[in-house]
This record gives C-alpha cells, structure tokens and sequence, in this order.
C-alpha cells in the first residue's frame, strides 16, 4: 500500500492516540475509560506519553465520571499527567488528585487529608505516589500582570414569564435586544470592539439581526456552534487576526469599532482581547472565563471611554440589590429560561449572590455608585470557592428559592452521575486491578455504528446530532456543497471535495430537531465511502430550506442554522 497505507490506518478513531504526538479533544482521553471493545489500544496510545488536558473545569458531572476513570488508570500506569484550568472548583481539584494517586497505589478508594488550599494565584498541585505513600505540594506565586478592577454593572431585562406565548417570548427578545443595542450605541461611540455572549444560538441570532440594523454588517460578527464547519473555522480565524494578540498590523489589523456576538465558544480557547463586554449570566467560573476576553492585552491604546474594563450583566430581571437587602423578599431574581435549562437555578443564584455583594454600596467590592468591582485574576479563587462551596450565600429573601433549588440541582447531579456507570471501565471492587484482562468484555454499542460513534457516551445531555448540509434546487438536479461546488445526482464527491463537502457539517440543537434528524442517512453516493458513509445528509433547497421531519430548518451565510419547530413544540 505504499507509504499511504499506514498513514490511513492512524485515521481510525481507536488507533489515532498511538501517534507520538497526539491533538485532540479531551473525548479521546474520555473514551478511554469506556468499556469499549478496543479499549486497549486506546490505553496502549496514552502509556509512554505526557497527558496535557487544558480546560478541565468544562467537564460537567457526567463527564467527570470518564475523567475520573482515566486518571485512575494514568495513575496506575505511571503516566504524567498535566491539568489546566483557571477557574476551577476546590470540590473538583480534590476529586481529581485523588483519583489519579489511588490509581497510582493501586487503591480503590484514597482520601487526602492534607491537601493544602493554594496561597495565591495563579497556583500550582503537584500529587504523585512514593514508597511512604501519596505526596502532594502546594504552591503559588505572584502572576505576570496586576490585577485587574473589571467593573461590574447590570442591564435588566423583561421576563416573559414562565407560561408565556411564542408572540410574547418573541417581544420580550426584542426589547432586551434594543436594550442591548442601545447600550454599545453609547458605549462604542468613541470606536472600540466589544464581546457580547449569550447563553443560547437564538438568542446570538436575534441580537445580531438587530446589531446589524444600527451598525451595518461590516462592524458586527456572528459566532455559534450552529455555523457550518467551514464557516464557523473561516468566522474563528478572522475573528482573531483582527482581535488577537498579533494585533495591527496582521491580517486586517484592528477594527476601529466591532461587536462579536458569540454563544459559549467564547469562554475558552479563544485568544481575544476586547475592550467591553456584555454577558449573560452564568455560573462563576464560566463568566470569569468570558471576563478574561477583556482586557485581555496589557499593551492596548484603549478608546477613552473604555479605559476601565467593564461587563455588563444580562440575562435577569431588574431589582438584583433591592432583592438581595430585603429579607422579606420570597424569591431570587428571574433568570431567562435557556440559562436555567442549561445550568440550572442553583448556580445561576449563588452567583447572583456574590454579584449582588459587588453592586451593594459599602460592601469591600462596591463602588457606591450603582456599579461593583471584582479583581481579576486575584480574585478567581475566592468567587469560584464560594459559589460552588457549601456555605450559606445566598441573601435571606432568596433562601427558601435557592433551598429548593438546590435539592433539584443536587438531585439531577446524582442522576447524571449513576447514568455514567454502566459505561465506566471499571466497577466497584474492580479499582486494584493492575492490568486491563477482561474489563472491555461488556462493550458499549457504539451510536450510529461509526467507529468514532461513542460520542455520546461520554457527553450526556442534548448534544444535538451533527448533519451535512447540501443543496439541490430541484428534484433529479446535481447536489452541491454549501460553497457550491457540484458533486453528482447521487452525491457522488471526487477526492478533492471531501474536505469542502465535510465543511458543511453543523450540530443541530438538542431536542426534536435532533431527534428528527435520526432518520437522516447519507446521500447514495456516499455509502462506501470511508469518511461519508456514517454521514447524516440535510438536503436543502436553492432558498436554503430543508425538511427536517415535521420541523423546517433554514441556512445562510449570515445567521447559519435556524430551526422552525412544528407548533406542537415548545420554543427553548
């Protein structure tokens, strides 16, 4: 076969880790403590190597179970493992420590009575097993910049309310889009780039539409995880020429004024600096990873009126200090419902709470004048140990809410976490085994039957399956890509084309969309080939319309995906 044949057989989903050098998502780590048929290989590719897994704080309770497991087993094996994360939770480091020391003794349950709290930040854990037992140290030291005082202020918006019609949803939307509007018309009158997120794709979508009515679509940009592959990569990419860290200069340089609208793909791995941000609320530690966006370059010559980094708050209702100074209040503030569907109400309080605290004049963050200050990154550790600490936070008047909320919350942790189990590589009295013998003989059917198919064993949730869009205008025409490139009636794609067919991949969301999209198989031409045989096809036509069950769905290059539910269906 040539020098290409072994080449092609490191493409396997299962064999890709016994390269020497290895980039890829954490799922390849996940996966490896699957009970899965190949399981071993996947083990054989991690031993011998240093693991580096950055951003474990994203990894939710479902998750954590399969990072668990592999650290067990990168512990028994003697693997070096290097965890980053800024913003993680003192809960989640220990379990993580410990999991891999046991692994490394052998142990099947370790608890470290002495794990030290770091002294500052940024900070450092090391844990390694000796023969007198597990060793761990501590460390911190002073970080490479001051601190920052990032201003925190909130922009209140409506609530529909809980029962609320499409039409009333729809206008509560649009008034807390002008809102939002009207905001960076004031704030970017001098020029400047601002980041705004929002927790859910309609939402980005909605506030865009409006940006680009007062702006112009020159001066706002669209990211979400429903663009096309293609689109979204091609969208990432300009997105940090112009605010990156190589800064004027390179590619376009920097914009005199530009707004990103973004969902979740800008909390992390996403190397911008803007100079105002607009967010949802959302959990601590996540919101801290959208304020490290701000400001982000030391060196920047800031817009006078921007010379302060500053985030305004949306995504809840009005009254967060009244409600937070009056005991008799029975209640915590309204949160938009795509934010509680995501993170749950627990969270969404607690961290409303320390919020609150910043904005209450006379309280050490305050600033007296309607606005709060949090010091950033000094100020990491302390708001991440608070909200996801056990301690009572919340005001008096949200007690009774946050309660009930947190036995839900609680309740749905311990749910997703058991569902996790039957999946794990190990069960209970399995944890001293020294070596992998018969653990992969319960296998877990991979979804789809692709080799890769075990996704969604490893991320629970409505993940949302991926489809490849294509285009054919009318009945017994060729198909094309989205770029327009044409392949064949039967969707036939020359070797030159698989990577343009393959950037018109894009999640659909959770839910019947998804559901609906099961039924969906690849175009005739593509069943014997190897990377498009498992391939769900979206057949649009030339307006960019597709049938997706009962729902229709829609793509352009401006919004991407957007998804009409049949009205049966409740809007999220």
């Amino acid at each position: 076969g040539g020098w290409g044949g072994p080449a092609e057989w490191f493409l396997g989903a299962k064999r890709g880790l016994l390269c020497p050098f290895v980039v890829g998502t954490v799922d390849q780590l996940l996966l490896a403590a699957t009970r899965s048929r190949h399981v071993m290989l996947r083990m054989a590719g991690l031993a011998g190597k240093v693991v580096v897994l950055d951003e474990v704080h994203a990894a939710d309770v479902y998750m954590s179970q399969f990072l668990v497991e592999g650290l067990r087993w990168l512990g028994q094996a003697g693997v070096p493992v290097v965890l980053l994360s800024a913003t993680l939770p003192p809960g989640q480091r220990r379990r993580l420590v410990e999991a891999y020391v046991a692994g490394a003794g052998s142990r099947e349950e370790l608890r470290l009575e002495a794990l030290p709290e770091p002294g500052g930040y940024p900070s450092v854990t090391s844990a390694w097993s000796a023969v007198e037992g597990p060793c761990v140290r501590v460390d911190s030291c002073e970080g490479w910049r001051p601190d920052l005082s990032v201003a925190l202020a909130v922009c209140s918006e409506p609530g529909p309310g809980p029962r609320a019609s499409r039409v009333q949803e729809r206008q509560a939307q649009q008034e807390a889009d002008v809102a939002v509007v009207d905001l960076l018309r004031a704030q970017l009158e001098g020029g400047g780039c601002a980041l705004v997120v929002r927790n859910t794709v309609a939402r980005a979508q909605s506030l865009y539409s409006e940006l680009a009515g007062v702006f112009g679509a020159g001066e706002v940009m669209l990211l979400h995880g429903r663009l096309a592959a293609g689109a979204r990569a091609e969208r990432t990419e300009r997105c940090l020429g112009l605010l990156g860290v190589s800064g004027p200069g390179v590619g376009e340089g920097r914009p005199r004024r530009l707004v990103v609208v973004a969902t979740q793909l800008a909390e992390q791995s996403f190397d911008v600096d803007v100079d105002l941000l607009v967010s949802d609320v959302a959990p601590v530690d996540l919101l801290l990873q959208r304020i490290g966006r701000l400001h982000r370059h030391g060196d920047r010559v800031r817009p006078p009126g921007l010379v302060v980094p500053q985030v305004f708050l949306t995504g809840l209702g009005g009254g967060l200090v009244e409600g937070a100074d009056a005991g008799s209040v029975c209640g915590g503030p309204a949160f938009i419902r795509g934010s509680e569907v995501i993170y749950g109400r627990h969270l969404l309080l607690r961290t409303a709470a320390v919020v609150a605290d910043a904005l209450r004049p006379g309280s050490e963050c305050g600033s007296g004048s309607g606005g709060g200050v949090w010091q950033v990154p000094g100020g990491v550790p302390g708001l991440v140990a608070a909200v996801y600490g056990d301690e009572e936070l919340v005001p008096a008047g949200w007690r009774e809410d946050a309660g009930a909320a947190r036995v839900e919350w609680e309740e749905r942790q311990r749910e997703r976490a058991q569902s996790a189990v039957p999946f794990l590589l190990t069960r209970r009295g399995d944890k001293e085994g020294v070596t992998l013998a018969g653990l992969h003989r319960v296998a877990v059917a991979a979804s789809g039957g692709a080799e890769g198919g075990l996704d969604g064993v490893v991320r629970d949730g409505e993940m949302g399956e991926e489809v490849v869009l294509v285009v054919r205008e009318r009945e017994g025409e060729v198909v094309r890509t989205l770029s327009g490139r044409a392949l064949s009636v039967n969707g036939d794609v020359a070797d030159e084309l698989i990577d343009d067919v393959l950037a018109g991949t894009v999640r659909l969301p959770g839910g019947p969309a998804s559901l609906a999209a099961a039924a969906l198989g690849p175009l005739p031409g593509w069943v014997g080939h190897p990377r498009l045989r498992y391939a769900r096809a979206l057949v649009l036509d030339g307006s960019g319309w597709g049938e997706l069950g009962e729902h229709r769905v829609h793509y352009d290059d401006v919004l991407s995906l957007t998804v009409e539910l049949a009205q049966r269906w409740p809007v999220r």
